[in-house]
């Protein structure tokens, strides 16, 4: 396929008086040469200091990087979180150089002091942009592909946030998200996945700027990369325009204002660029792209492009004041739309108030009152059904709540009754089709909560949590608050065999820093993860529910549920509760069994026959491992006695028990630590031990166990 150039861009406004006014415009200073090679030579510097970096993306992508900056892109340095703010993502966050150069020459709180400690222990310009951490850095990026992702996600935000609160002469949220992506990030299959998901949803403020410089670390793409990547996003639904000189700011300048003016459509602008622009021996090579240049290197190219060749770190006092002056114009730009939102507010109080705490991220007063409660005659009910209902309770007071399922919401029970469906028609609607894209769905979902204003939750069975690792790393490092609800929790879903029955998938989410893992054993601890979850406003959560019915449990158990859920872990039943009950007092128990999830019912059932047995056992339901495991010390005794054999049971990999609690270890599991079969779901678990027989068994071995360390 044959793609235009910038002289005639694929836009249907081509023809128009506006159009024409667009290509005529002349976007270029003479100052623009030496401020692109301020923006240059800060990232060559930086590089060559730290001995270490990717200084070749920076040298080719300066001049559409000062184009945006300089000509397009919406922000106040004194404000970085101006909610207004066009959203700016770097997907290509390798070459986070280029970055930190903008940021500290458009005046940002980034020094120079902080550029010259490039990839040093505690800079504030580490080796890849990192959200929370360098002010205006909107979202961690460096995996390729999740940044795309990510700003399809804020992209949503906007337009989802404009619907619910914008009127026709107000608007209040009215931003682009602009993206600079490189060959890599087009070479994962999650740009595809995002690309398509945007194309059809019309994002028409979604604008990436394609750095197509040809060469990744191996040397040219012609090895791996030639298809027509502007075509493959026209095919999404994509306005798709060509830059053939990536040092031409005034058509990258015409093609970005050309992209705004296309309103249904996302954008593409694939930008021919040369990796390591002006370098005489490493540009346009794989050299360029990895590696310091050299100290001569570095010396030939400021001679080549008429730099001092004698500084570092070398900013000219005009270029310098050229760039500060987005202080002032940003501080403009907020203070126009401050005047807007208050003149806004004045008409709208609860509006404005509801924007406001959205944006703060607080909770509605009186929301827990909604929350269900369940009865033993209301069951035995899946836990993706209680989860479901506990979500829909809650939904009208959360209007920020946001989200789908990947092409499986009817099966996660996900679906918020009366919400409306999210689309390009419909952008007030709150329930998302993200389709068969777990990965992308990982990716949107970050995108949205760093954007503000919206609670984002996606779906899918457990196994497939592994589709979506990536972002749901990347989410917990930037600390965000997405809500993962994943199904079908364990062997017990049945008869779609291993494939499709998680075994590892708990171990490897708990493995995850800053990951909370919620595994809830009945309706009523599922309606309590709802409430942990809506209150855990620090990092992602994820929620492992059954496909298959289980018992509620006893009126008399309600109140430790209640307040037991979020602690992690407590104590369900205990020999004491039989002997209050008889006017005895008592000893601690002889064992403890501790459990997750459905498995919980199994050691209920085994405690009952240990208990004919003159055997005193305590059930310790453990919904969130990671949470009990942060309980002060004494709370963690209480539940776990010193010197008391603990059997842990879940349908999962016995490695990973051990470690949570050093000081109460794990005497013996009830553990899978294969793959499953193709069956029903009670045939499966009692063919590989989940029965409260094996479970008693393996009890009354773990006493014996004891007594021989005993003697």
């Amino acid at each position: 396929m044959s793609l235009p150039t910038i002289a005639q861009p694929t836009c249907p406004h081509t023809e128009t008086e506006n159009m024409a006014s667009i290509m005529q415009h002349n976007w270029t200073e003479p100052i623009d040469e030496r401020a692109i090679n301020a923006i240059r030579f800060l990232a060559v510097d930086m590089v060559q200091k730290a001995e270490s970096g990717h200084p070749g993306m920076p040298m080719g992508a300066a001049p559409m990087a000062y184009a945006l900056w300089e000509h397009f892109l919406r922000f106040n340095p004194a404000d970085p979180a101006w909610p207004n703010r066009d959203r700016f993502v770097l997907s290509a966050g390798h070459g986070c150089a280029l970055q930190y150069s903008l940021l500290h020459l458009c005046g940002f709180d980034l020094q120079m002091d902080d550029l010259k400690h490039f990839r040093q222990w505690n800079s504030r310009a580490p080796g890849h942009p990192e959200y929370g951490h360098t002010p205006g850095i909107e979202i961690t990026t460096g995996p390729l592909g999740q940044g795309l992702g990510n700003a399809v996600g804020m992209a949503i935000a906007e337009r989802a946030l404009a619907a619910q609160f914008n009127g026709p002469n107000d608007k209040i949220i009215d931003h682009y998200t602009y993206v600079i992506a490189s060959d890599g990030d087009l070479m994962e299959g999650v740009s595809s996945e995002v690309g398509s998901l945007a194309g059809h949803l019309g994002l028409g403020k979604l604008i990436v700027l394609y750095d197509n410089n040809h060469i990744s670390i191996e040397g040219s793409t012609k090895i791996t990369f030639t298809e027509d990547r502007a075509a493959r996003f026209a095919a999404f639904g994509w306005h798709t325009q060509r830059v053939e000189d990536g040092n031409d700011v005034d058509a990258i300048c015409r093609a970005i204002e050309a992209a705004r003016q296309e309103q249904d459509r996302p954008s593409l602008i694939e930008v021919h660029t040369l990796i390591g622009y002006g370098s005489p021996h490493k540009q346009d090579t794989a050299a360029a792209h990895g590696s310091p240049l050299g100290a001569e290197e570095v010396k030939l190219t400021k001679q080549n492009l008429g730099w001092p060749e004698d500084k570092t770190f070398y900013v000219p006092d005009d270029v310098r004041d050229h760039f500060r002056t987005a202080i002032d114009r940003g501080a403009r730009l907020q203070q126009e739309w401050q005047r807007g939102f208050d003149a806004w507010a004045k008409k709208f109080p609860k509006r404005a108030e509801e924007f406001q705490r959205r944006l703060a991220g607080k909770l509605p007063d009186g929301w827990r009152k909604h929350l269900p409660a369940f009865m033993p005659e209301d069951g035995p009910i899946a836990t993706r059904k209680a989860g479901g209902l506990a979500q829909n309770a809650i939904a009208p007071d959360f209007p920020e709540l946001m989200g789908g399922a990947a092409d499986l919401s009817p099966s996660t029970d996900t679906v918020m009754g009366e919400a409306g469906e999210f689309q390009a028609d419909n952008p007030a609607g709150r329930n998302m089709h993200f389709g068969v894209r777990e990965h992308g769905m990982g990716t949107i979902l970050s995108g949205m909560a760093v954007h503000g204003g919206l609670r984002p939750y996606g779906a899918t069975f457990l196994v497939f949590s592994d589709y979506m690792r990536p972002p749901m790393r990347l989410a917990a490092m930037n600390g965000l608050p997405v809500i993962y609800i994943f199904t079908h929790d364990s062997i017990g879903m049945g008869e779609d065999g291993p494939t499709h029955q998680p075994v590892e998938q708990l171990l490897g989410l708990r493995s995850v820093p800053g990951l909370t893992v919620i595994r809830p054993a009945d309706a009523n601890e599922t309606a309590q993860a709802w409430a942990m979850i809506m209150e855990h406003t620090h990092g992602p959560v994820a929620l492992a529910l059954t496909r298959q019915k289980l018992p509620v449990f006893e009126a008399d158990l309600h109140e430790r549920i209640r307040e037991g859920v979020p602690r992690g872990a407590y104590i369900l039943v205990d020999p004491t509760d039989d002997e209050k009950r008889d006017g005895e007092t008592s000893a601690r128990p002889d064992i403890v069994l501790l459990a997750t999830g459905s498995e919980v019912h199994l050691a209920m059932q085994a405690r009952d026959e240990l208990k004919a047995r003159g055997i005193r056992a305590r059930v310790v339901s453990a919904p969130c491992i990671s949470v009990f495991a942060e309980q002060p010390k004494d709370y963690r005794d209480q539940v776990l006695p010193a010197e008391i054999p603990i059997l842990s049971v879940e349908a999962g990999r016995s490695l990973g028990w051990q470690p949570y609690w050093p000081e109460h270890p794990v005497t013996r599991t009830v553990a899978l630590d294969h793959f499953g079969a193709s069956a029903p779901g009670k045939v499966v678990m009692s063919h590989y031990g989940f029965t409260p027989d094996h479970v008693l068994e393996q009890a009354e071995a773990c006493l014996r166990e004891a007594q021989r360390k005993e003697r």
